[in-house]
């Protein structure tokens, strides 16, 4: 039996991961929605590497500090919405993990990353530019903090908490 696939994601504070959350919690079509408002950095690492994998992220985050973020627009994805990220630490973070990783990559996570948060998906076209344009004229450029990474085990549609890494505070 093969372990599941992990998902490297972005934990941030509170406040902005409650507010997110409320946008997709709104948006996203019920029946399809699984998980709460994320930023994913990797969609499928191989879970029979976990213990490795957790090594790696504790080392990585102990020397990683906070990591600020903008959210400064929304963007459409065709049948969904996401909110922008602009968080040069987190790309330069996205960066070192992909090469340390390069050998375990799926086709998807070696795509150039473009960080977000879905705030709805799998919906139809027309659906989506209403609440796009509805988001985008009243939409204003908020901050948060990453204070750490998740991983997590997907498990077939819902995923499962597997370990916390904190970012280091200084």
């Amino acid at each position: 039996m093969t372990s599941p696939p992990l998902i490297l994601t972005l934990k941030l504070d509170r406040a902005a991961f409650d507010r997110l959350n409320d946008l997709r919690q709104r948006h996203f079509p019920p029946a399809r929605n699984f998980l709460p408002a994320h930023i994913t950095l990797f969609h499928a690492l191989p879970g029979d590497q976990a213990e490795t994998i957790e090594r790696h992220l504790e080392t990585v985050c102990a020397q990683t500090k906070l990591i600020k973020l903008k959210f400064p627009t929304v963007r459409s994805l065709g049948k969904g919405v996401a909110a922008e990220i602009d968080a040069p630490d987190l790309l330069h973070l996205h960066q070192r993990l992909a090469a340390d990783w390069q050998i375990w990559l799926t086709r998807q996570d070696q795509q150039k990353y473009r960080p977000h948060v879905t705030i709805q998906n799998k919906v139809s076209p027309e659906e989506a530019k209403q609440l796009y344009q509805e988001l985008a004229a009243s939409w204003k450029q908020s901050e948060a903090i990453g204070e750490g990474l998740l991983l997590w085990r997907y498990l077939n549609g819902p995923w499962e908490l597997a370990r916390e890494f904190a970012f280091c505070q200084d």
